[in-house]
């Protein structure tokens, strides 16, 4: 697309959660440093939880990479499983035969931790999505983390969820789980003046080298239609480039950006424009 053109290695502004793009201010910094305390002391339970698009699933994944040798890290993405699925994906993340009989497959976890915990490693259950967990299988999860040596748990869990999460943990059910979390922790959306610092971040992890593209309005039209949500903002940026870059400017113009945001679903906008797709097409051969 325009890497060339704006002499950047790789597109700077994907949905994926590149840990190398991690952003380490204000909240963010803060809900990392936070679950690296809590899980070198031991902490069993720890949750996150924030709105979509703000940036959980990549603080999740910084996480993991920052935790080092010291800790076996068993990942979840998707929890919607039966209690007994549960305990299959954490069986097969620690590399043991999984048994269709349960008090065999309980064993072998158990025994698996205790060699973790013999060896100096600890272990640690990283749930994505966390919102999505069947109660049942929530009383699993609290079944498996009962497992614990005289001085710290043999399995420590950080739950990652959308603001659902909070409604499910809130429920009579799973009560016993929920007194359990000791440490909580809500990411809210990057303020403005972090959001500035956020694209130019992405733009010099990118390899991008010349001077600021966005001016002070264009930032202003993106934060107010992204409410400051790391997800909106890259994909309203990614659509600015694609912009300027078929009208051959390096430099985004804020009419750009206002195209860019009408034709995101999400972005709070009211402006009336041509149509971005239109616009793109129509464009001048870039120089």
């Amino acid at each position: 697309m325009y890497q060339k053109f704006f002499g950047v290695k790789e597109i700077p502004f994907t949905l994926s959660p590149d840990t190398s793009y991690f952003f380490a201010y204000g909240h963010y910094a803060n809900a990392l440093n936070t679950l690296l305390v809590a899980l070198r002391s031991g902490e069993g339970f720890i949750k996150v939880s924030g709105e979509v698009g703000t940036g959980k699933t990549l603080l999740c994944r910084k996480l993991m990479a920052t935790l080092g040798d010291k800790f076996v890290i068993v990942y979840i993405p998707n929890p919607q499983l039966t209690a007994y699925g549960l305990q299959v994906a954490v069986a097969e993340e620690l590399g043991i035969k999984v048994s269709r009989y349960v008090h065999r497959l309980q064993k072998a976890i158990t025994e698996k931790l205790i060699e973790c915990a013999q060896a100096g490693r600890r272990v640690v259950l990283c749930i994505d999505e966390a919102q999505a967990m069947p109660e049942e299988t929530i009383e699993s999860l609290r079944l498996l983390t009962n497992l614990e040596t005289e001085k710290f748990k043999l399995l420590q869990v950080v739950m990652f969820g959308q603001p659902e999460l909070n409604e499910l943990l809130n429920r009579k059910s799973v009560r016993q789980l929920k007194q359990r979390i000791t440490y909580s922790y809500e990411l809210q959306p990057i303020d403005r003046d972090g959001m500035a610092a956020y694209i130019n971040h992405r733009l010099c992890v990118a390899g991008y080298a010349s001077a600021p593209p966005f001016d002070t309005k264009s930032l202003d039209y993106i934060y107010s239609a992204s409410r400051g949500i790391p997800r909106l903002i890259n994909t309203l940026c990614h659509k600015s480039l694609l912009l300027a870059y078929g009208r051959g400017s390096r430099k985004i113009q804020p009419d750009w950006v206002r195209l860019a945001i009408k034709d995101t679903d999400d972005a709070q906008c009211e402006l009336t424009a041509v149509s971005f797709w239109r616009r793109l097409i129509n464009r001048p051969a870039a120089a």
